[in-house]
């Protein structure tokens, strides 16, 4: 097999150097001819009688030369090849065998080459020191932030401020959600009012309405145009059962305006209504509403928050600028009244609850007020309680079982409502009477609930049975505070 492959490639160099027709070129490259084609060149002359000519491609020097075997190019001379004695080759293939994978050997993979390490420049301290802020973001090449931490090392100063620097980048790229913390305006407030004081505070009664007036407005401020639009489902308990109301964004807004008006005009401020409108004629917050929604030639636009933004901040300016004397003013709700610091506190709550539905009906986050705000809300639910197991036993709404009626001032069966979480804290509440107090020595049972599922309990959010409440005693009179609870809601 190995004679055919050579005769092969002598037959192709011949044919070459034919077609150049190179006569002075004497013998092959790569050492003259294969043994096979010599053989047939000299089988081919004999046959014919005829002597192959010097420089030929069948007698040339590098074969048969007139010095035979042993002459300069025979196989023992320079050029020849070996196989005067029938041995193969020496000479390697022109073609080159493909050559094996070092997988498929066996042997052991080479070592990948290693990186080179970052060289340590040589800088002054100076240097070193003013890189700190760069090297705290990672915006320094490989040599120098390894110029810095080989400095860090030795330079205590430049450490501490160092870990200065890396501790205020964290405060830049705090992995946290992007809405901010409810607590954040009140603290950034105080932080202001403690390094110069106003010269006209807003009251403390009044600093709730403040704060989730104007969370709700930074929540509208977000949502788009189509979002004024979205279907809003108003909630509440009317005492016997769940109650609702389909609006929109823009609806819940104009409901706050209309309930908020009735603040207003209690301080002697506008009436959104008008003072001749048809919200005269029922002056409840549901009245007033419903008298604005019939009113309007087309459906409530984001064009609603201008008026109530306004209202709200005339409030929060009227109670401020006529001091603490103007907690004492009553609002008129239709069938009942509140001390103007309790309205205030009323409003917020109310405030906070719809801004919930807003942001539900928009998907949009919403926290609860801050933990001192939210207990003040609660604690004027509290205060509530033993009016509105008053007005149920009224309405025929409660069993009158169990009643042990005492003098005004004097304690009575009480109920502990403890309340958990931010915000909280106990009350007593009176099951008996209004004027009755609530006595510790008379508690006969015990109600505990999270701060927010009080607060939607109390919204008409949840009904009575499902409110997750942990009871303990007399079981009617948890019931009946529990829907006493609930029918503090209205629309």
């Amino acid at each position: 097999m190995n004679g055919g492959a050579d005769r092969f490639e002598a037959f192709d160099e011949r044919d070459e150097r034919d077609g150049h027709e190179d006569p002075g070129h004497e013998g092959c490259e790569e050492g003259g001819y294969e043994e096979g084609a010599a053989y047939e060149g000299r089988a081919d002359a004999a046959s014919s009688g005829v002597e192959p000519e010097r420089g030929s491609a069948d007698g040339g020097e590098g074969s048969q030369g007139p010095q035979g075997p042993q002459g300069p190019r025979g196989p023992e001379g320079p050029g020849g090849s070996a196989h005067g004695n029938g041995g193969e080759p020496e000479q390697p293939p022109r073609i080159p065998l493909p050559r094996s994978s070092v997988e498929d050997t066996g042997r052991p993979l080479p070592e990948p080459a290693a990186a080179p390490e970052p060289a340590v420049l040589v800088l002054e301290h100076r240097v070193l020191k003013s890189l700190l802020g760069a090297w705290a973001l990672a915006a320094c090449s490989a040599e120098e932030t390894a110029a810095v931490e080989e400095h860090l090392g030795d330079c205590g100063s430049c450490a501490d401020e160092a870990l200065r620097l890396r501790g205020a980048v964290e405060l830049l790229h705090r992995p946290e959600s992007l809405d901010l913390d409810p607590t954040l305006r009140t603290r950034v407030l105080e932080g202001c009012l403690d390094r110069r004081p106003p010269k006209i505070p807003v009251p403390e009664w009044a600093a709730p309405y403040d704060a989730e007036t104007a969370r709700l407005d930074a929540l509208l401020q977000d949502i788009g145009g189509a979002e004024w639009h979205a279907p809003v489902r108003l909630r509440w308990f009317d005492g016997a059962r769940p109650k609702s109301r389909r609006t929109t964004v823009a609806g819940v807004i104009a409901h706050l305006l209309c309930v908020d008006g009735l603040v207003a005009v209690a301080l002697g401020l506008e009436d959104p209504l008008g003072p001749t409108g048809p919200a005269s004629e029922d002056p409840t917050p549901a009245g007033r509403t419903e008298a604005f929604w019939r009113g309007s030639h087309f459906p409530p636009t984001r064009s609603v928050r201008g008026p109530w933004r306004e209202q709200s901040h005339n409030l929060v300016r009227t109670v401020s600028f006529a001091g603490g004397g103007s907690g004492r003013l009553t609002v008129p709700y239709g069938g009942f009244e509140l001390p103007l610091r309790d309205s205030m506190l009323d409003r917020a709550f109310e405030c906070w609850v719809h801004a919930g539905d807003i942001a539900d009906a928009v998907d949009y986050p919403y926290e609860p007020p801050a933990p001192r705000h939210l207990h003040r809300m609660i604690d004027l639910a509290a205060r509530m309680l033993p009016t509105s197991l008053a007005a149920r036993r009224r309405a025929g709404l409660s069993a009158a079982s169990g009643r042990h009626l005492v003098a005004a001032g004097a304690p009575g069966r009480s109920l502990r409502l403890e309340i958990e979480g931010s915000g909280g804290g106990d009350w007593l509440i009176p099951l008996d009477s209004p004027g009755a107090v609530g006595s510790a020595e008379r508690e006969v049972a015990h109600v505990a609930l999270d701060g927010v599922e009080f607060c939607r309990l109390a919204a008409g959010h949840v009904s009575p049975e499902e409110a997750a409440a942990g009871q303990d005693g007399d079981r009617e009179a948890i019931r009946e505070v529990l829907f006493a609870a609930a029918s503090l809601s209205r629309m």
